[in-house]
């Protein structure tokens, strides 16, 4: 008689489930892990599901808790997780960031569950805390596996906030690669306006001051006083959109710059760029880095946080150093004026991609630690 195993029971804790790089993680492993050995749930302790949340639940069936954590270190919300952990019977408690790890962490004392944690990436610029010295190798001895992203966010992890480096493992963010027609393709490029000799540059991220999208700006004025027919594509929305816009009309950017603002489906976007940017100031493991890589869309980047273990310098993409502008316009102009380089370099991206970063291989290490 064959014994039926029950599928081990994780309960995935994170701020919410909006637009963002830690959703999307949290998204392919719910949608990706083997429904047969595994169950999924969700907990927000920001209150508010998202749109990501929302569409998880209504087309997957997945589950969403949700709690608005008060201000300060609320008891509540621990006292909330752990509820639910008892009386989901979850085995797992799966942490995503920092803040959402020390409530998942003091939740699962007594209730038989496992703690592991996984850091999405750190803040600009980053700092130590004092605290940490004290808390942080005690829970992290305490807790089942402990995750970086990338071996720069493994390094911040062990400087800033303490943790034992020998507890701490490296599993690079993976998704599924994009499709995109190239009849959708060419219907965008009318509706925007993109001439067909006209090149694409951009990116898709929040317009956040981090992101330094500026930088992109400066670059392109730097391109179009040398006679370099470009266009800047900006796809996203956020904080920075109108200090953004401003400096585009300073630079007297005019139609060499769309904002997009928020779009549901950005792939559609990226997919129409020749090279994507990425001047950060600091990066995890950027997912429309990985997305612009199965596209097979050249990258050029800072070199920053985990960027540099994505992007094979000179092979699929180009680095430079953080806020570098002329070192910046300097790498664009040179793959530009370099088809057969831009070419080679999109053919290594899409298999440097499917040999490193797919949502399998992730999502095979994930299963591993919830072991």
């Amino acid at each position: 008689m064959e014994i039926t195993k029950t599928p081990v029971r994780i309960l995935h804790v994170t701020f919410n489930m909006g637009f963002g790089g830690t959703e999307q993680v949290i998204r392919q492993l719910v949608t990706n892990l083997d429904k047969d050995r595994f169950h999924n749930e969700i907990a927000c302790i920001d209150g508010e599901v998202g749109a990501i949340g929302q569409a998880l639940e209504t087309e997957c069936g997945i589950k969403h808790h949700a709690r608005q954590r008060a201000s300060g270190f609320d008891i509540k919300t621990i006292l909330w997780l752990r509820q639910l952990i008892k009386s989901g019977k979850f085995d797992i408690v799966h942490c995503h960031q920092y803040s959402p790890y020390a409530y998942g962490w003091f939740a699962h004392w007594g209730t038989g569950a496992k703690v592991v944690f996984t850091e999405h990436g750190r803040f600009h610029p980053d700092h130590h805390r004092k605290k940490a010295r004290f808390i942080n190798p005690f829970i992290a001895r305490t807790s089942h596996k402990l995750v970086a992203i990338s071996s720069a966010t493994r390094d911040a992890l062990v400087e800033y906030e303490y943790f034992p480096r020998d507890r701490i493992s490296v599993i690079y963010n993976g998704i599924a690669p994009l499709e995109v027609t190239e009849k959708k393709r060419s219907a965008l490029k009318d509706q925007l306006g993109i001439k067909a000799e006209e090149t694409v540059i951009g990116t898709v991220a929040r317009l956040d001051a981090v992101k330094n999208q500026a930088l992109m700006l400066k670059a392109t004025r730097t391109l179009l006083d040398q006679d370099v027919p470009v266009r800047l594509l900006l796809v996203g929305d956020g904080p920075e959109r109108d200090n953004l816009e401003k400096l585009a009309a300073e630079l007297n950017l005019g139609e060499s710059v769309i904002f997009t603002g928020f779009q549901s489906e950005p792939a559609d976007y990226l997919s129409l760029m020749d090279i994507f940017l990425l001047p950060s100031f600091t990066e995890g493991t950027s997912m429309t880095l990985l997305e612009a890589m199965s596209l097979g869309i050249p990258t050029v980047a800072t070199r920053v946080g985990g960027t540099p273990e994505i992007v094979a310098d000179g092979e699929t993409g180009k680095l430079v150093e953080s806020d570098d502008l002329p070192a910046f316009t300097r790498a664009i102009q040179e793959l530009l004026q370099d088809p057969n380089a831009l070419s080679r370099m999109s053919q290594h991206a899409r298999r440097r991609f499917e040999e490193r970063f797919s949502a399998k291989q992730m999502v095979e290490q994930y299963e591993h630690c919830y072991e």
